[in-house]
C-alpha cells in the first residue's frame, strides 16, 4: 500500500503545478481526454492516476516526473524553464549568468566581497 503522505504530496503538487500554469482542473481533465472531474478527484485524494496517465499529466504540464516526488522543490516549473532557457545560451552568456548568480547568492548570505 502506498504511504498516505505520498498520496497527499502528489495531490498537492499536482494542484500547485496546475495553478502555476493557470489551468483549471476541468480544462486539464478534458484536454487529457478524461472525464471533466478527473484531475479534481486526484487533487482531492479520491483517486490516483495510473502510470500512463501520470506521464501524460507530466507532459501536459511540462514538468519532469521526478518533481512530483521532490518535497523541497518550491518552483519546479520556473526552474525547469530557466534551465531550458539557460541551455540555449552560448558559453560566454552562461558564464556571465553564473557569475551574476554567484554574486547574488554571496550577497544574500553576507559573504560577498
Amino acid at each position: 500500500m502506498l504511504d498516505q503522505n505520498y498520496e497527499q504530496l502528489f495531490a498537492r503538487k499536482l494542484a500547485e503545478y496546475r495553478t502555476q500554469k493557470d489551468i483549471s482542473a476541468r480544462k486539464m481533465s478534458l484536454d487529457l481526454g478524461f472525464s471533466d472531474s478527473y484531475i479534481n478527484k486526484i487533487e482531492n485524494g479520491k483517486t490516483l492516476p495510473g502510470m500512463a496517465a501520470f506521464f501524460h499529466i507530466c507532459y501536459y504540464l511540462k514538468v519532469d516526473p521526478k518533481y512530483f516526488f521532490e518535497k523541497d522543490e518550491v518552483y519546479p516549473i520556473f526552474l525547469e524553464t530557466a534551465i531550458q532557457d539557460f541551455a540555449r545560451l552560448n558559453l560566454e552568456q552562461q558564464q556571465r549568468i553564473l557569475g551574476f548568480i554567484k554574486d547574488l547568492t554571496q550577497k544574500n548570505t553576507g559573504t560577498g566581497v
